[in-house]
C-alpha cells in the first residue's frame, strides 16, 4: 500500500497487479528498512490514533492504541466533574485543557475533537515534536483550537490556570532498557521514552507543577506503566480521588488524580 500509494481495497481488487522495476526497488528498500528495526510508522510516516491519521517522524514518540485510555479517562472524568460543579460555583462553562509532552499532538488533537468548547495548550521540550504536532492539527483543521508552546513541562503557566492536565511522560527506567523493544529503544526519541533510572524522575517534577497549575477540583491524568504504579501513587499524596484505569491487559495503564475543591484547600 504505501509503495503503490493506494488502500487497501485497490490490492484485493486488483491481484494481478505486478511491480514495476522502480516499485520493486522501492519496495526493497521499505523491507530493508523495516528488517534492522526502523518502525513501520517511521517508514509509512503515518499512525492512526483516536480515529485520526497522523503524521509520526522519528521527532515524535509513535502514537499507541494504549495511550487512547488517557482520552477515555478524560471523558469518565468530565462527566464527574460537571455533575460535581456545585462545589465551583464560579467555574467557568469552558474547560481548559494542558497537554504536558505532547509529541506528535495525539492527545491534544483527540481532546479537541471531543470537546469542542475546550481552550487547550500543548507544551513540548523539542521544537521537532511542536512542528509535527502543529502538522497534524493543520491536517485536522484543529490549528485554532490548540495552543502550542515550547516549555519543560508546565514551566510558564499560571497557578490555578487549568481544569485538566493529561500527559504522556516518559516513564520507562534505564534500568529497565534491554526489556524494551529495539524498536523502541533504538529508533523513537530517548527522551520521549525513558525517565531515570527508575522510570519517575519526569513524573516526580510534573506532580508539583500539575498541582499547583490546577484549579481547585482539577485534574491530572497521566499514562504510566505498571512498575511505577505504585511509586506514582506514593507521589500523589495529599491529592484527592487517586485512581487507576488498566488496559486490556488488566496492567495499570492511567493514573489519574484530583485536587482537593477551594473549601478543602482553604481549611
Amino acid at each position: 500500500m504505501f509503495t503503490l500509494s493506494c488502500d487497501r481495497a485497490y490490492l484485493y481488487a486488483h491481484p494481478e497487479r505486478e511491480l514495476s522495476a522502480d516499485e520493486q526497488t522501492r519496495y526493497n528498500a521499505v523491507i530493508a528498512e523495516r528488517s534492522r528495526g526502523v518502525p513501520a510508522q517511521y517508514i509509512t510516516g503515518h499512525q492512526e490514533f483516536w480515529g485520526m491519521d497522523l503524521i509520526a517522524t522519528p521527532a515524535v514518540l509513535i502514537p499507541r492504541p494504549e495511550t487512547e485510555h488517557v482520552i477515555e479517562t478524560m471523558l469518565e472524568l468530565s462527566d464527574i466533574k460537571s455533575a460535581g460543579a456545585q462545589e465551583l460555583p464560579s467555574h467557568p462553562p469552558t474547560l481548559r485543557i494542558a497537554d504536558v509532552g505532547t509529541g506528535s499532538g495525539c492527545i491534544a488533537l483527540a481532546l479537541a475533537k471531543e470537546f469542542p468548547q475546550a481552550e487547550i495548550d500543548a507544551t513540548d521540550i523539542s521544537p521537532a515534536a511542536l512542528e509535527v504536532a502543529r502538522i497534524n492539527a493543520v491536517r485536522h483543521q484543529l490549528e485554532a483550537r490548540i495552543g502550542f508552546l515550547e516549555t519543560d513541562l508546565l514551566t510558564g503557566f499560571a497557578n490555578s490556570s487549568f481544569d485538566f492536565i493529561v500527559s504522556n511522560p516518559p516513564y520507562v527506567g534505564e534500568s529497565e532498557e534491554e526489556t524494551v523493544q529495539l524498536e523502541v529503544r533504538k529508533f523513537e526519541p530517548r527522551s520521549a521514552v525513558f525517565a531515570g533510572d527508575k522510570g519517575t524522575e519526569v513524573i516526580a517534577r510534573l506532580i508539583p507543577q500539575a498541582y499547583a497549575a490546577l484549579k481547585p477540583g482539577g485534574w491530572l491524568v497521566m499514562e504510566i506503566s505498571g512498575t511505577i504504579s505504585e511509586e506514582v501513587k506514593r507521589l500523589l499524596a495529599g491529592w484527592k480521588e487517586v485512581r487507576t484505569v488498566n488496559d486490556l491487559q488488566g496492567i495499570p495503564r492511567v493514573v489519574a488524580a484530583r485536587k482537593p475543591p477551594r473549601s478543602v484547600v482553604e481549611m
